[in-house]
């Protein structure tokens, strides 16, 4: 397995629920010029895609959301309250979301990052992500578009050999 045995990423860490979305605006909305909707978290739960969300003594301070299909997984969305940024929720999450797409067969993980997101970018690189592209204009901004990095990582590496 990719991720440290030594990293509990079964306790505070649950499926997310729709009464769920109230609390993730609130940090979509705090962080993000262009969040995401209601809607779309909605949607994500309905379709099936892996829905987690993180909370300690009731607070929710992380969510994310990873697709997998046909031995690839996508990390969707990966946000931490702005009351807990740098203090590993950030890291705990992705530890999830890979173990996640590990347990279904994944063979790799993509995701993709806004240019200007040097935290999030410092994160990747350090858990062994690469850069594989960008993808021009991808995110909306104040004032335009921004670019996305594009990460990947492979998976399930002790199967592999």
């Amino acid at each position: 397995m990719v991720v440290n045995p030594e990293i509990d990423l079964e306790s505070g860490f649950r499926e997310m629920l729709l009464e769920d979305i109230p609390e993730i605006m609130d940090i979509e909305n705090s962080i993000y010029s262009h969040p995401w909707s209601q809607g779309i978290f909605s949607d994500c739960i309905g379709v099936g895609y892996n829905c987690w969300v993180y909370i300690e003594q009731n607070i929710l301070l992380a969510y994310g959301l990873v697709s997998v299909a046909v031995g690839e997984a996508h990390i969707l969305n990966l946000c931490v309250s702005p009351d807990v940024q740098g203090k590993g929720f950030g890291k705990l999450m992705l530890y999830k979301l890979m173990q996640l797409a590990e347990e279904r067969d994944a063979d790799s993980i993509f995701l993709e990052v806004r240019e200007s997101n040097l935290v999030a970018q410092d994160l990747y690189d350090k858990e062994g992500f690469n850069r594989i592209g960008i993808r021009k204009a991808y995110y909306p901004a104040v004032g335009g578009r921004e670019d996305a990095l594009v990460y990947a990582k492979e998976l399930n590496l002790d199967k592999k050999s």
